[in-house]
């Protein structure tokens, strides 16, 4: 009868402990989730860092190549009114 009770608690706590082996093993896996998820946030960001700074770049060439375009206009009106006066 001590064996037959000895082998019932032994079964019982090998359920327990197979039930917790469960619980861990799918919080291991959510964790995994959440990791994966971060580190492609953080390539999604770096990646949006990177574009960020090449638009940067981009804009500020542009406004160069405006401000020269401005200051060619207006000595293209210089010499227009130059030769108007002289006319």
């Amino acid at each position: 009868m001590q064996v037959f009770k000895q082998h019932c608690q032994i079964a019982e706590e090998y359920h327990e402990v197979k039930k917790e082996i469960a619980l861990l093993e799918e919080r291991k896996k959510e964790l995994i989730a959440k990791l994966d998820q971060a580190e492609k946030e953080k390539r999604d960001a770096a990646q949006l860092v990177r574009e960020f700074e090449a638009l940067t770049e981009e804009n500020r060439t542009l406004k160069m190549a405006q401000s020269q375009c401005v200051q060619q206009l207006e000595k293209l009106r210089i010499q227009y009114q130059k030769r108007q006066g002289s006319s």
